[in-house]
């Protein structure tokens, strides 16, 4: 069977090559530029690295990124206080929390203070209400990642047994209504696995479509693939190696035991990892346009 990659990183940079494109279009228009704030609360290092990479994204696109650093002890108000304001700031179209926070700030209320129009990272439960009933929203990023992975390899997902592992709100719950959803990507008959799941094993050897987000680093063995199934993998793990890192980075699959039973498969790193912050630049995007066409 011969198994095909899915290139998350090539597929990243055609999304971002496209938004760079629209956005040197509104430039020659004499228009503003999409304008994309990233919020991060104390000195978690991966943290940082993660904003400083969807700033110099940003960047990379044309949309203008701005950084709002706050100490760990910024109290819940002052950092509602400035949600507010760049809430009510015209010339902002996107605002990202970074999480996690420091356990004295309430995250739900900071999620839903955020502008529902400007919430970019899709977490706001009247963007997340409205992608249930199927209104027009924003689709959290790394969802709408996969979902473009899957139209892009023009992979079949209607009437297909898509097997989601995880409920997370964040990427399992939303994946899970998603691909069933009425639309291309999705269509399937779906079902939602977790660490209660009994028979594990034998629910993910049915999966025509297997999205994996359960948190386990390489939990996914090749005895529980379908052959020829398509196997999407979000996990993301640094687990002990002997290289000169002291680590490697794998997802939730074992990826050279599965990858030779699989139609497709995405790799970690370079997978749906590169997908998450330019389908974060889209909603950017599409933010700007909608205050701009309204």
């Amino acid at each position: 069977m011969t198994t095909k990659i899915i290139d998350g990183k090539l597929i990243a940079k055609k999304v971002k090559d496209e938004i760079k494109t629209e956005v040197a279009g509104l430039i020659d228009n004499n228009d503003s530029t999409p304008h994309l704030v990233a919020i991060i609360v104390g000195d978690d290092p991966a943290s940082q690295t993660y904003v400083a990479s969807k700033e110099k994204a940003a960047r990379s696109v044309g949309i203008t990124s701005s950084v709002y650093k706050f100490p760990t002890d910024i109290s819940e108000e002052e950092l509602l206080n400035t949600i507010d304001f760049i809430n009510n700031d015209d010339e902002i179209n996107g605002l990202i929390v970074q999480l996690p926070l420091p356990e004295h700030i309430s995250v739900s209320k900071v999620i839903e203070s955020i502008d529902p129009e400007k919430d970019v990272d899709g977490f706001h439960p009247i963007n997340v209400g409205k992608m249930v009933i199927g209104q027009p929203s924003f689709i959290s990023a790394t969802p709408a990642g996969v979902l473009e992975l899957l139209k892009r390899y023009k992979i079949e997902t209607e009437g297909k047994h898509c097997v989601v592992l995880g409920r997370s709100n964040i990427v399992g719950s939303p994946l899970s209504i998603l691909m069933s959803k009425k639309s291309y990507p999705g269509n399937s008959t779906v079902t939602v696995c977790h660490s209660k799941t009994k028979d594990l094993s034998s629910i993910i050897k049915q999966a025509d479509i297997l999205i994996c987000a359960i948190g386990s680093p390489q939990f996914v063995k090749a005895d529980m693939i379908k052959p020829g199934a398509v196997v999407i993998d979000v996990g993301i793990h640094r687990i002990p190696a002997d290289n000169e890192k002291g680590y490697k980075i794998v997802g939730d699959v074992d990826f050279e035991d599965v990858r030779r039973e699989t139609s497709y498969i995405t790799p970690v790193p370079g997978g749906v990892g590169p997908m998450t912050i330019a389908m974060l630049l889209s909603n950017t995007l599409l933010s700007f346009k909608k205050k701009h066409d309204s």
